[in-house]
């Protein structure tokens, strides 16, 4: 398609379109007039991957519709040590000791223990799920809708008295005998990224002006937790994933909260702890390779990664071109895993000890660094990949599963 064709179409596209949708056309059409050459397949990227998404997306939304809101409240643990308005979930590798019945739980490594209690995970993956996609249903066809229904799952969620969700994590992934609640369960809210996200979309529908500063205020007050909390201080300095799971949600939260302060704190972290301290040279991430499940936490910490880079990224940051010394960068590890997300029968180290037939899946890092970098065959084997996965824990590692929410946040040019 020519630049001047792909301007003409992007601009009916908006002509039908909410005003306040998010995806890619508008932002597309004001880079071809800027810089037409450079960014003309960027725009594509964004174009095709919209267009092979959307039926899906709008037969999901009708589904959405007819779905009730169920939150924490509606699922009490008899573990938890705290209200039923906490949310609680378990250490997904403690295990009941075969040697010592009724003692403290013991680590298994990798292996999932399918009789913890997973109930508040479950119910806030699906309303992650509901929001991402009736989000995504409202930038395609600007339809209140989608905004009206979004509005009560959030209510349920953040406002209401009865059925909201305390904002904080104390009593996250527990290990009977052990702890009530642990720093490393901060992880279990990445599913509140695209929720995060959807209520920043869904800002300009008219039925959300009275509701926005209460919305946001639980935001408020979850990133003021995450970040003065000595379960936020642990986490925040974990060396792996959970490290970087820390500064992506801490981003999109403050993103949500115009909280400038930490987004320039998360930034710092970035550049001078996360990525000379977790990626080789080549890179690859070491110590997801230790793990018991290396490519599954390599694709998810890269995830992570590229997360960490479009939501730190603006007109005057630009984390996807950052370079340390020795030239590590985002695109040198997705450089790295791309061999092996388009032919896994390649990867050259151990296998995952569970799950290991279920990944790869259309990751967001390869799509989002197709666009950014203008790599045509990673966008390619984007296209191949799965879209819809079905596994529990494939989509409990997979926070990002609305692409097309998170596309005008990609920067427009490569000038900085």
């Amino acid at each position: 398609m020519k630049v001047q064709q792909f301007v003409l179409f992007t601009f009916r596209f908006m002509t039908q379109r909410s005003r306040v949708c998010c995806a890619a056309a508008g932002f597309i059409t004001l880079v071809l007039f800027a810089v037409p050459a450079a960014n003309a397949q960027l725009a594509g990227f964004a174009s095709e991957a919209t267009k092979l998404l959307k039926k899906s997306i709008l037969k999901d939304a009708e589904q959405a519709l007819k779905l009730e809101p169920i939150t924490v409240t509606a699922s009490p643990a008899e573990r938890s040590g705290g209200s039923i308005h906490d949310f609680y979930s378990e250490g997904d590798y403690w295990w009941p000791d075969t040697e010592n019945p009724g003692g403290p739980y013991v680590q298994r490594d990798g292996m999932t223990n399918p009789a913890n209690f997973t109930a508040h995970r479950r119910a806030m993956i699906r309303f992650s799920q509901i929001i991402g996609t009736l989000a995504s249903a409202y930038c395609l066809t600007g339809r209140e809708i989608y905004a009206r229904h979004a509005l009560r799952h959030l209510r349920a969620w953040f406002t209401d008295p009865e059925t909201l969700m305390n904002p904080s994590l104390q009593f996250a992934q527990a290990i009977e005998g052990r702890f009530t609640g642990r720093g490393i369960g901060i992880i279990d809210t990445i599913h509140l990224m695209e929720v995060a996200r959807g209520i920043e979309i869904f800002a300009g529908s008219s039925l959300f002006t009275n509701e926005l500063n209460a919305l946001t205020g639980w935001f408020r007050r979850y990133l003021q937790w995450l970040t003065t909390h000595p379960y936020g201080e642990e986490e925040k300095n974990a060396k792996n994933n959970h490290g970087t799971c820390w500064v992506m949600q801490v981003a999109c939260f403050a993103r949500l909260t115009k909280n400038e302060a930490v987004l320039q704190m998360c930034r710092d972290r970035f550049t001078t702890v996360l990525m000379p301290g977790q990626m080789a040279t080549d890179g690859s991430f070491p110590l997801e390779l230790k793990r018991t499940k290396p490519y599954g936490y390599s694709l998810f910490n890269l995830d992570a990664m590229v997360m960490c880079g479009l939501l730190l990224s603006d007109q005057s940051h630009d984390l996807w071109r950052f370079k340390l010394l020795d030239g590590r960068n985002l695109e040198r590890a997705v450089k790295f895993i791309y061999p092996y997300i388009k032919d896994k029968n390649s990867w050259p180290y151990a296998k995952d000890v569970m799950y290991w037939n279920d990944w790869p899946v259309a990751q967001p890092a390869l799509i989002f660094a197709a666009i950014r970098f203008q790599n045509a065959r990673w966008f390619s084997t984007w296209k191949s990949l799965e879209h819809h996965p079905q596994h529990e824990e494939v989509i409990r590692n997979l926070p990002v599963r609305h692409p097309i929410l998170w596309f005008d946040l990609i920067p427009r040019s490569d000038s900085n």
